[in-house]
């Protein structure tokens, strides 16, 4: 097989949201994606998410270690019913994700899911990015830049993915390539769902605002708003730039004397206005702004940020894409990437000193050798 050959690749994907595990198929040479394939998902049950919310915050310890335990089993479990993929690319969960530390870390062995699944998994992709001085996040930018080749985009436009913490990648089509200067300016723009989600967890006992019920009851507080935009020194500060899943506890402290229904709002509102202030950010307006994760799912957070950015704000299923997978899709191509040695991150996207590639691979029988040598 040559390094231009596309392969069938499988990529998971488990997110900040701690919701289950995506896994997705695609066929690449990781420079263009030619088809997409098989999807499934594997929830998190209440005990697996409660393992995995006991782990946030740290890298080491016996709540990482069963943390590990939960996502190695769902990932195993999910991929394993995937018989044509030549290569799966693995991010695991993040637990911890500091970068003006140093540090990251991602939940689950690589290595034990090659052994399981018998094939090649490339994983622990953000070591070499933050080991050069970058953010280790976000990592979706170079996948982002070849669907904005498929769909034969010409002008600028952005990707914003609502996870657990936004991201946006801002992208000038017209270059040749995803590491090429000026193709991309990639960065968090700050909480996406997870106050939220937490909101709602400890007042309720829900997962999450389904379909953006209590957003769309509820009454945004502007006093409160405001000082949630302008506390931060974040949001002023230049991108490339990254979050934790866990910053900006204090959101949840502001809104805490109101109504379930107007905290959400506030919240909300204070998520779409921070992404507002990421768009005023990018190299130039974009003339299309494509949503995935699952804060797209919630109309009352999609009409709010239409009503704050200059340009057509879509769900990305509106582009032919699911929305849903597009995350796990992404690993699936950075694995290509990796293993044909190609840079899975650039200063525009991470901030780091100069194009890398991250990740190792693992291939099926490694860890055998090691305990017989």
């Amino acid at each position: 097989m040559s390094d231009t050959t596309p392969i069938w690749s499988l990529g998971a994907m488990s997110g900040t949201s701690l919701d289950g595990v995506d896994a997705a198929m695609i066929l690449t040479d990781g420079l263009r994606v030619f088809e997409f394939g098989d999807t499934a998902y594997r929830a998190y049950s209440d005990a697996e998410r409660a393992t995995l919310r006991a782990a946030l915050g740290r890298w080491d310890g016996p709540e990482v270690a069963a943390a590990a335990e939960v996502v190695e089993t769902a990932h195993a479990e999910l991929l394993s019913g995937f018989k044509d993929a030549a290569l799966v690319g693995f991010h695991g969960q993040t637990t911890s994700h500091r970068p003006d530390a140093g540090h990251t870390y991602q939940a689950g062995n690589g290595a034990i899911l090659a052994e399981v699944l018998n094939r090649p998994v490339v994983w622990d992709f953000r070591s070499n990015d933050m080991a050069l001085g970058g953010q280790g996040a976000p990592l979706a930018p170079f996948y982002h830049f070849a669907l904005a080749r498929l769909m034969g985009a010409k002008d600028p436009c952005a990707f914003l993915n609502i996870g657990g913490v936004a991201n946006l990648t801002w992208i000038d089509p017209a270059k040749p390539g995803p590491e090429t200067p000026g193709a991309l300016l990639a960065f968090d723009t700050g909480p996406g769902n997870a106050r939220i989600d937490d909101l709602v967890a400890d007042r309720l006992g829900q997962r999450m605002d389904f379909e953006g019920a209590l957003t769309t009851a509820g009454e945004v507080d502007e006093a409160i708003l405001e000082s949630l935009l302008t506390a931060s020194p974040y949001f002023r500060r230049t991108p490339p730039k990254s979050l934790d899943r866990d910053d900006f506890q204090d959101w949840g402290d502001a809104v805490g004397r109101l109504s379930d229904s107007d905290a959400v709002a506030t919240l909300a509102a204070a998520t779409a206005g921070s992404i507002a202030r990421g768009i005023a950010q990018c190299p130039a307006p974009p003339r299309a702004l494509w949503v995935t994760g699952g804060g797209r799912n919630n109309p009352a957070l999609m009409e709010m940020i239409a009503a704050l950015v200059d340009c057509p704000v879509s769900p990305v299923e509106d582009a032919g894409f699911d929305g849903d997978m597009l995350e796990a899709q992404a690993f699936a191509y950075l694995a290509v990437r990796v293993q044909r040695g190609l840079p899975t991150s650039a200063p525009g996207t991470t901030r780091v000193a100069a194009p890398v590639g991250g990740g190792q691979i693992s291939h099926p029988g490694a860890l055998e050798q090691l305990s017989t040598s």
